[in-house]
């Protein structure tokens, strides 16, 4: 009985033994990161263009909300024997002039009530007889249209004015037009309807809230990829603009952003867009083919999530030694990342390598350059799992560090290309443009992020039609 006893336990020691000896708990020293700090890069700067668009419907019906009822008024008689009222009587209407350059022609249709006295005073005695009659008429002007400081300005002047009857008064017996008094008496009040068009026009047509909402529209972050959760981000630099130009029934006005692009992976980032700090330069014209200039910022963080799942799946050696990759850690040491890989299988623990990432232009590939095992690493697994550190183990985990992007690069492409197909972030605003292809320029490593410089060559636009 006792020798079937130490038979059993001998059985389990071997047992024991072999299972120790096939799968070694593996320890080696971590090569600590270096203290994290902020992210700093140069970024070159990228130009969108933003032509707005304003409809003469559009300014016609903001003058008409704001341009209501009396628009002038004399109380006085004593000054020069008349007294008027005049009420804007119907819709104001805008069109261009024409060949008359950059000039829009408003039609003003007014009633006026008129008060005309006639009489002398002798010895202090006034003997006076006042009349009053209604006259309807329309003011025709003229204004010469252009911008300052994110408003559209005019200089409007009365070219004409027609009544559209003309009632007499007798005057020391003889019988006057109406209007042949009161026409003189335009001089006095034309410069307040001159004056009310403008300031019309300028309080109806500051469109720097509605260009500065839509701005703010298209900087907020937006996904451009579920799989790597990579977000674009436009951070609006200053404003240029061209002066106001009319064409056929529309105001344009070219403008255009300087702004940097950032793509980040991760959560949604936050917006960095600051109204107050954005800046209206006046320029004479705007570049029509542009080259916008995409940081992308991948934390280590993220940059490990996206690792593992590339690893995901794969197993490495043969026979019974074999070894999985469950999670990838990476960060930034001394110029180099460091690829912490956890293993489970024939070896159980981490083992740690250091690369400089690297871009091949041709094939589209991130690689690593002299990916190798960090030292201790590399001296315990001589001592312990040698198999694990010859050289055809660390090529194909250097194979599987080893990736193209042109799949993303297209991806990203399509995706961008979506949101230049009359993408509409707010009413009255349409983004379109076109894309070249995507150039990878370089890749630089911070302490707690990867950044690749990316140039897109193509057309943007963001048309503001008809602010409201």
């Amino acid at each position: 009985m006792i020798k079937y006893i130490l038979f059993f336990c001998l059985i389990m020691v071997l047992l024991v033994n072999t299972s120790c000896a096939s799968k070694q708990q593996f320890t080696t020293i971590k090569p600590e990161p270096e203290e994290a700090s902020p992210i700093v890069y140069d970024n070159i700067p990228s130009f969108i263009n933003v032509p707005v668009s304003i409809k003469l419907k559009d300014i016609e019906n903001q003058i008409n909300t704001i341009l209501k009822g009396l628009i002038y008024e004399d109380k006085i008689i004593e000054d020069d024997n008349i007294e008027i009222k005049v009420w804007k009587q119907a819709p104001i209407t805008i069109q261009n002039e024409g060949s008359s350059g950059n000039k829009i022609k408003t039609m003003l249709p007014l009633k006026a009530i008129v008060k005309y006295r006639i009489g002398t005073e002798t010895m202090g005695v006034k003997l006076y007889k006042t009349s009053e009659f209604n006259l309807n008429g329309v003011v025709t002007l003229s204004s010469n249209i252009g911008l300052s400081n994110w408003k559209l300005k005019s200089n409007t002047h009365i070219t004409n004015l027609e009544w559209t009857e003309s009632p007499s008064l007798v005057v020391y017996g003889k019988n006057l037009p109406v209007t042949y008094l009161v026409n003189p008496a335009i001089k006095i009040f034309r410069a307040d309807i001159e004056k009310s068009i403008d300031d019309a026009i300028e309080t109806s047509m500051d469109f720097k809230p509605n260009v500065l909402v839509a701005i703010e529209k298209l900087t907020v972050p937006f996904k451009m990829s579920d799989y790597y959760e990579s977000w674009l981000r436009i951070v609006p630099v200053e404003i240029y603009a061209t002066d106001a130009e009319l064409k056929k029934d529309k105001v344009l006005l070219q403008m255009g952003m300087k702004c940097n692009m950032e793509t980040l992976i991760g959560k949604q980032p936050e917006s960095k867009f600051d109204a107050k700090n954005i800046v209206l330069k006046p320029v004479t014209k705007m570049p029509n083919h542009i080259t916008s200039n995409i940081v992308a910022i991948s934390t280590y963080q993220d940059a490990s999530k996206i690792m593992t799942k590339n690893f995901s799946g794969q197993e490495f050696g043969s026979g019974s030694k074999k070894v999985t990759v469950k999670n990838v850690d990476i960060w930034h040491k001394s110029g180099k990342m460091v690829i912490a890989l956890d293993l489970q299988g024939s070896i159980n623990g981490t083992i740690y390598l250091e690369g400089v990432p690297l871009y091949n232009n041709v094939t589209k590939e991130l690689f690593f350059d002299n990916l190798d095992y960090v030292l201790d690493t590399k001296s315990r697994l001589i001592r312990t799992a040698n198999w694990m550190a010859k050289g055809i183990i660390l090529k194909r985990i250097q194979e599987s560090c080893r990736y193209s992007i042109q799949p993303n690069l297209d991806e990203g492409k399509q995706t961008m290309l979506g949101y230049l197909n009359n993408y509409s972030p707010m009413s009255g605003v349409f983004v379109n443009g076109t894309m070249d292809e995507i150039e990878f320029q370089r890749i630089k490593l911070t302490n707690n992020a990867i950044l690749a410089f990316l140039k897109v060559t193509g057309n943007i636009s963001v048309t503001v039609d008809g602010l409201k």
